[in-house]
């Protein structure tokens, strides 16, 4: 009996710290990645990448004698092979979501989006600030399906609020994809062709390129944790059940012993 007192806590515990994020079982093995391209991977500038970097089927990645990639890199090989071919399921799968509402001809910026699916039947644009708002539900997912480009302004940003995760964020882009300088960004771009990162810009998320080439200049590209980091909420009820086990462990000691 008391083994079993002492594995409760730990089912909850896993349960409660070890949800896996959207993106995991999403991109499968491209999940790891920070960039993979499908031509060539190019930087200038100082760029750092916090995940794998890799190419596929081309093999040319340039510029990083500047730069730092807390990674592995694939130029060419199986692994990018495949990170390539889980990129083009996660692609078809994102863009065969149903959507929840189109935004085609309106600017990111300014809009306040909570989870759902979002369609532009052309190109998206954001100029200043677009918030996703997941209201407290650190699983809820934002899907953008741009049917040809994604083009950020200088300077533009995206806010998460309300327990919204980078990695439950997609952008499928039915052609090619550009941040502009200084953007600050979130989530996983998958775009068919290319994708653009201009100086300054910094992405939680990855740049996943199926066909043509990655460009970056000095920027700063992080995988975003596959494990949401618990709020406080549920910090405080792990603590108070696992308090209540307890008791409950040590009261029928008592009985037991009296």
């Amino acid at each position: 009996m008391k083994g079993q007192y002492l594995i409760l806590p730990v089912v909850v515990a896993v349960a409660v710290f070890s949800s896996p994020s959207r993106a995991s079982t999403i991109l499968n093995s491209a999940d790891s990645f920070a960039v993979l391209g499908g031509s060539t991977v190019t930087s200038s500038g100082n760029t750092i990448l916090n995940g794998d970097l890799g190419v596929y089927p081309g093999a040319s990645i340039t510029g990083f004698a500047s730069g730092i990639v807390h990674g592995v890199t694939y130029s060419g090989g199986a692994v990018a092979q495949q990170a390539e071919s889980d990129t083009l399921l996660a692609y078809n799968l994102l863009a065969g979501e149903t959507f929840t509402q189109s935004l085609t001809g309106q600017d990111l910026g300014g809009l306040t989006l909570t989870p759902g699916v979002y369609k532009f039947n052309t190109s998206a644009l954001l100029t200043g600030m677009l918030t996703l708002d997941a209201q407290n539900n650190p699983d809820g997912i934002f899907v953008f399906q741009i049917g040809s480009t994604l083009t950020t302004a200088s300077s533009a940003a995206i806010n998460l609020l309300n327990g919204a995760q980078a990695g439950n964020v997609f952008w499928q882009v039915g052609t090619s994809a550009t941040l502009g300088s200084d953007t600050s960004f979130d989530g996983s771009i998958l775009a068919d062709q290319s994708i653009t990162l201009e100086a300054g810009t910094s992405l939680s998320g990855r740049a996943l390129a199926l066909n043509a080439a990655v460009t970056l200049d000095g920027n700063v590209i992080t995988v975003p944790l596959a494990v949401p980091e618990p709020d406080v909420f549920s910090l405080l009820a792990f603590c108070a059940f696992a308090f209540g086990i307890c008791n409950c462990f040590v009261w029928r000691c008592k009985t037991v012993r009296s």
